[in-house]
């Protein structure tokens, strides 16, 4: 077999997220507040994911666009930086980058968002020939019966090409009607990610463990995010279980995209489902530990590290 060009190839939303820590309360109408800081970052979950793949080691590049402006330039320096292929990034003549202002306190964030660019995703405009030179192509921004048909025909043309093998993160549905037309999809995917709250509403189901039992025997690997409880996946009939890593959390942006790229990562690499689960996990974790989707995510050699640390615990 032929080696490829790419580890996984991605197609999905990036913006800038513009963190502002320490809100407890917005400005009366005709007044001004002092914060102490803001921050920017990029965002966006399929960014997040990118970027974390890249700083794990592997090759992954981004389909996507960007404004013409100093955050778009921005985005790319972050890219760069984390070892992500940009040849399939372009900008704009329409849109300005995406920004999402996120107001943050202890116990609550509140955001304000403008898509920009990220308005103009359509599943349509994926380079299935790009798709060919990677192993893996990873997919979000499913949006049920909205958007289901074009989910459903790119599945179906990326199976085709038998050599490159596909996850999906189904994501929250907005519409609150979780749309049962999704098992559809199942048999197309590899992996498929969701959170606890995901998996029980789509299986309607009262726990997460038998949903995606459920889902598993479509599907080729399901795995639930079960935040301070770990994660869990099924293959087959199989069960597999990663207990979580106690941390500080500070700011949880990114966290589900975070353990995604672990995951992944561990896939790729040929572990076990167990160890893919506990890399997914660490990486989850040290995300929180600081302002940003990305900023805490571990390089390759950071992840084993603190992997050992744990085992020492």
């Amino acid at each position: 077999m032929a080696e490829k060009r790419w580890d996984v190839f991605i197609y999905g939303d990036v913006n800038v997220d513009i963190i502002i820590p320490g809100v407890e309360k917005f400005p009366e109408p005709g007044q001004e507040d002092i914060t102490d800081t803001m921050e920017t970052y990029v965002g966006g979950g399929a960014a997040l994911f990118t970027l974390g793949l890249g700083k794990l080691g592997l090759k992954p590049v981004f389909q996507g666009s960007l404004g013409e402006d100093c955050y778009g330039k921005f985005i790319l320096e972050e890219f760069h930086k984390s070892n992500v292929d940009n040849s399939l990034l372009c900008f704009s003549r329409k849109h300005k980058t995406g920004i999402s202002l996120s107001f943050t306190n202890e116990k609550d964030r509140s955001f304000l968002t403008y898509r920009g660019t990220n308005e103009e995703i359509n599943l349509g405009d994926i380079d299935l020939d790009q798709v060919k030179q990677a192993r893996h192509i990873h997919v979000t921004g499913y949006e049920g019966r909205r958007n289901h048909g074009e989910y459903l025909k790119l599945l179906k043309e990326v199976k085709e090409f038998q050599d490159v093998s596909v996850s999906f993160d189904v994501g929250w549905d907005a519409s609150g009607e979780w749309y049962e037309g999704i098992y559809e999809l199942f048999p197309f995917i590899d992996v498929l990610f969701m959170n606890e709250t995901e998996a029980i509403h789509y299986g309607r189901k009262a726990e997460a463990r038998e949903a995606i039992g459920e889902f598993a025997a479509q599907a080729k690997i399901a795995v639930a995010k079960l935040g301070k409880k770990g994660s869990l996946a099924c293959m087959g009939r199989e069960f597999f279980q990663a207990a979580p890593f106690q941390v500080k959390a500070v700011d949880t942006t990114g966290a589900g995209d975070s353990f995604n790229a672990g995951f992944l990562y561990g896939y790729l690499k040929g572990k076990s489902l167990t160890e893919c689960l506990s890399i997914g996990n660490a990486c989850g974790a040290l995300s929180v530990t600081a302002y940003g989707g990305n900023t805490a995510f571990p390089t390759e050699k950071g992840l084993y590290e603190f992997l050992e640390e744990q085992k020492e615990r």
